[in-house]
């Protein structure tokens, strides 16, 4: 999709030395008993001081089947690049609302063909008027002529697959 494309990229990111110490902390905080793994619980806690959430039950067996079935919770290196992971999601998410931020002109919360065409005249002057109105309807996944964030968003993260 060009809309993918053209927009923010997923990359790898390294936590700051400082980040990196804070995690560590919040990792020995959790593990009370110093097993040395966190456990179910102690990761739920772990994602509420670190992201302001408590994870999902469908995120928590996902974290839990990733981990290795011979230890009996997340190990600390394990649990630095998980921490690592969301953080990527997380700014990457960020990167997607900033765009659809600038693309919003009127802070209306949604985008119309005559707000992708000025973007793009921006961005990509010589795309034919024809490629814009082709993105726009392909973007507007209920074609209601608007592009709400979500389709927005939906576009940015399931186009990259399809790109």
């Amino acid at each position: 999709m060009f809309l993918a494309q053209a927009g923010a990229r997923p990359r790898t990111w390294e936590a700051s030395p400082s980040e990196h110490r804070k995690w560590v902390k919040v990792f020995k905080a959790c593990d009370e008993d110093n097993k040395g793994y966190l456990s179910r619980e102690d990761f739920k806690v772990a994602v509420v001081m670190l992201f302001g959430y408590k994870p999902s039950k469908i995120e928590a067996d996902s974290v839990m089947s990733s981990i290795n079935p011979n230890t009996s919770g997340i190990l600390l290196g394990d649990f630095l690049n998980i921490v690592r992971k969301k953080k990527e999601a997380q700014l990457y998410q960020n990167e997607i609302r900033h765009i659809f931020t600038a693309f919003d002109a009127h802070y209306r919360g949604f985008l119309t063909l005559e707000d992708f065409k000025k973007a793009f005249r921006r961005v990509a002057p010589k795309l034919r008027e024809r490629t814009v109105l082709e993105v726009f309807r392909e973007v507007d996944r209920d074609s209601d002529g608007h592009v709400s964030f979500r389709d927005f968003e939906y576009a940015m993260t399931h186009g990259q697959s399809e790109a």
